[in-house]
């Protein structure tokens, strides 16, 4: 065997098996980066949730941690639980857009899992889900259906339901 015809056969054998482990090699590390680019997503909406629930505790007169509505709430109570709802559905909603996929893996699905048990833990109160109608406005059309079917789930939603376009769907009620 000459010197050209073991450099051809070499050739050869770097595109049969080096190109495809090369291949190989690329995918798993492109794998492997979105995997930690969604566990970075995910941390950040764990510490996002994780500041929330500093602004619930830097409010506890407002009993946000318990499945009872605070009753005869001032007005001024009532403010400050409408803006962290409004904080709270604004969350929600990223989560909604970052972590939820119609065919999800089982790590997408575990980090999913706690999101939508947040979200049935918050529609279990009832100012909250009355002040559903209120908040979704201008919030995309898909979470808002995934919202109201979890509210729906949870006791309903005795504030009304809203269309896409966040006005009030025909025989409900919305707040103002």
């Amino acid at each position: 065997m000459t010197i050209g015809e073991v450099l051809e056969l070499s050739s050869y054998l770097v595109t049969v098996v080096g190109l495809p482990f090369a291949i190989w090699v690329f995918m798993v590390q492109q794998r492997a980066e979105r995997e930690n680019e969604d566990e970075e997503a995910y941390l950040h909406l764990a510490d996002a949730y994780n500041d929330f629930l500093k602004v619930v505790l830097a409010n506890s007169d407002l009993q946000l941690r318990t499945n009872a509505a605070l009753p005869n709430p001032t007005a001024e109570q009532s403010e400050r639980m409408l803006v962290i709802f409004d904080m709270l559905v604004s969350l929600f909603e990223r989560a909604y857009l970052i972590a939820w996929k119609p065919d999800m893996s089982p790590t997408e699905q575990r980090r999913w899992n706690s999101w939508d048990d947040y979200m049935h833990e918050w529609c279990q109160r009832e100012d909250f889900r009355n002040a559903l109608p209120f908040l979704l406005r201008g919030e995309d059309p898909e979470f808002q259906a995934y919202i109201q079917r979890v509210a729906a789930e949870n006791g309903g939603m005795s504030g009304g339901l809203v269309s896409g376009d966040g006005s009030p769907i025909a025989g409900t009620v919305s707040m103002p």
